[in-house]
């Protein structure tokens, strides 16, 4: 599509405001205009008592126009302002011409419950954020209230958080196959997977190096949280190798988390559980996705509900403290009553954690390589699937704990962690709202540095792909330069 900006304001904000009505679109200069195309113009002025925005929204031969002016107000910066503005009548343009009203209103970030932190923080009561949220930011009442929910919780479990603490990730980039939605970066063919013994013996002068740092800055680390791809792809005995080596750089016992991935219950059996187990591990996370086979073989996820039925119980039985389990809405061909029906039971099995998802469509998936149709503006039945999951959630006594949001799900819809009280997933919050640093070991696994008072973040990726890891050239270039970033920051905010 095309994008015209006429005045000062951030490009890509306007573009993920676009996308909320022109879902998967790509804004490139070079693409020929014609009758057909879709084409939005904003224009935007300041003066001395406000900002106006004037925004043109085409879709081929259909035209809507609005325009906003938004004053100036103690407490809102001029940017921030210009967002508004800019916000209100983008959507108020395509509101008009699709008929179609985004449920988060103009915020389009991917963290936004620090949007509502910030009010939680101002001193404001609950209906002071929730109608704050409204009118600023033009949230339906619903997202409001669950926003507020979740910034007054997280507040209390980031507040009750010891200083100088971080936490670390560590990356096992394989699974057993790809989710045709999947676009991280994970590795399934036989080749690929045969490369795990090299891949683990790299890993583990990775934890060596990440753990020497952290210790050399003088933090503790309050969670571990192993993820990938699927760790328990690995045979039980390179998963106790892992484990142990972690074991050996941070006593388990005096961690706040210990989490492992167990999310494709094709590779869980009782002795990988077992293994986990007996390494202090608290959470693990069996993921069914749906429970809805049709679906799953549609999404190519290689398990049946009758496989996710075994590893659940067998997570139970293995004495592992808290287990999560994920849902997504919106998956393709799969409308309510399948997705509620997912909910209900998996309710039954009083996991102590439920994540419900939105289906994103990842611009490398399977998916659109294909030509799948998947986007969706409106979302057609996943709101009802959404707000299902959410009604269900709270009467079965869950608890809405964090939040996140991506580009291009399907409906502009949410991602929220539910847990039973006092299950809350650590991390989630402290990754998703940048509590604190986060060191990463493993192909693909991003350093998050954040200063004690959160205002300045910065980022340091190792090799991407397991082949580039493996090479010490590539490998040791990347810890260099990470090592480099971190003392530099470390000397300007951690001393």
């Amino acid at each position: 599509m095309k994008l015209y900006i006429n005045g000062e304001i951030n490009a890509y904000y306007v573009q993920t405001l676009c996308m909320l009505f022109f879902p998967g679109a790509k804004f490139s200069a070079e693409e020929a205009l014609t009758d057909d195309s879709d084409v939005v113009t904003l224009t935007i002025a300041q003066n001395e008592s406000g900002v106006s925005a004037r925004a043109e929204m085409r879709s081929g031969r259909r035209c809507a126009v609005k325009e906003r002016f938004e004053p100036f107000r103690a407490g809102i910066t001029k940017v921030k302002t210009a967002k508004i503005a800019a916000g209100v009548a983008i959507v108020a343009a395509g509101e008009e011409l699709f008929e179609c009203t985004p449920p988060w209103g103009i915020l389009t970030g991917v963290r936004p419950a620090k949007i509502a932190a910030e009010l939680v923080s101002a001193g404001l009561s609950s209906a002071q954020i929730r109608d704050a949220l409204c009118t600023d930011y033009f949230l339906n009442p619903k997202k409001a209230a669950l926003l507020t929910d979740i910034a007054e919780r997280e507040a209390a479990i980031i507040a009750a958080t010891p200083p100088k603490t971080c936490s670390v990730y560590i990356s096992i980039p394989f699974c057993p196959t790809r989710c045709a939605y999947c676009s991280f970066v994970s590795y399934s063919t036989k080749r690929l997977l045969s490369m795990t013994g090299d891949y683990l013996v790299r890993l583990f002068d990775d934890i060596d190096r990440t753990f020497d740092l952290i210790a050399s800055l003088g933090l503790r680390v309050a969670t571990v949280y192993v993820g990938g791809g699927t760790p328990t792809v690995l045979e039980p005995d390179k998963l106790s190798a892992l484990l142990a080596k972690i074991a050996s750089r941070v006593d388990p016992a005096s961690l706040s988390e210990f989490t492992c991935e167990a999310g494709r219950p094709d590779t869980v059996t009782m002795e990988k559980l077992k293994v986990i187990n007996s390494y202090g591990v608290t959470r693990v996370s069996v993921n069914p996705q749906t429970l809805n086979d049709m679906v799953l073989e549609n999404i190519g996820r290689k398990h049946t509900t009758e496989d996710f039925y075994r590893a659940y119980n067998m997570a139970r039985e293995s004495g592992i403290k808290y287990i999560n389990t994920d849902l997504i809405a919106g998956l393709p061909n799969e409308g309510f009553y399948s997705f509620s029906r997912s909910v209900d039971e998996i309710i039954k099995l009083r996991p102590d954690n439920i994540t419900f998802h939105t289906f994103c469509v990842k611009k490398a998936s399977d998916f659109l390589r294909n030509g799948t149709e998947v986007y969706s503006r409106s979302g057609g039945e996943t709101g009802k699937s959404v707000d299902y999951s959410q009604v269900a959630a709270g009467l079965a006594g869950y608890l809405p704990y964090y939040i996140y949001r991506q580009k291009n799900t399907v409906g502009n819809f949410e991602n929220v962690g539910y847990a039973l009280k006092g299950a809350e997933g650590l991390y989630n919050i402290y990754m998703m709202e940048e509590v604190h640093s986060v060191f990463a070991a493993g192909a693909g696994a991003v350093t998050k540095l954040v200063a004690p008072d959160r205002s300045v973040i910065k980022r340091a990726a190792m090799p991407k792909y397991p082949y580039e890891y493996l090479s010490d050239e590539i490998y040791n270039r990347a810890w260099s330069e990470k090592n480099a970033l971190t003392q530099a920051f470390a000397k300007e905010y951690f001393v």
